[in-house]
């Protein structure tokens, strides 16, 4: 038992973020989807070697992709290794993929991946929000509340 219970914390600790999309979205829903991978790309993802930074997901007959997302070549992996960077399926409900899609298709909305981390199951998976993109004051008011919140942790820690 204590096995196991030592696997679930270690598979917990690998935590990919997406910081930049917090910066340019403001997220309106969000949901968590599995990913299709092939290969030794999980035990690179289990490594900690993977990227959301500039990636984003789009619906292709009733399917959801994300694009753009890195995972590195398995350091001792051969035939199996694949393209670090290309399109891989993710794994959502029709019900949840048509709301995807319906929300969409109104101007400034997206979809993009905020977080790969690794289940209790040992599966990867991906959240993803339904985002709307902010504006120019929109981030500087971001940048604003991030610095007010530094200035008043540093006060509180030399009190």
């Amino acid at each position: 038992m204590k096995k196991q219970d030592s696997n679930i914390s270690k598979h917990n600790s690998i935590q990919i973020k997406n910081k930049k999309a917090s910066f340019e979205y403001f997220y309106v829903d969000t949901f968590c989807a599995g990913i299709v991978l092939t290969g030794t790309e999980i035990k690179s993802i289990r490594a900690g070697k993977a990227s959301l930074v500039d990636t984003y997901c789009y619906i292709i007959d009733g399917e959801i992709w994300i694009k753009g997302m890195y995972v590195a070549p398995y350091f001792y992996g051969s035939f199996s290794n694949v393209n670090s960077r290309r399109d891989r399926k993710l794994l959502l409900t029709k019900k949840e993929i048509r709301k995807l899609q319906e929300a969409t298709k109104d101007v400034g909305f997206t979809i993009v991946p905020t977080l790969l981390f690794i289940d209790e199951h040992g599966r990867a998976k991906v959240n993803i929000a339904l985002a709307k993109g902010k504006k120019e004051y929109d981030k500087r008011q971001t940048l604003r509340e991030k610095q007010d919140r530094r200035d008043m942790d540093r006060a509180v820690k030399h009190f």
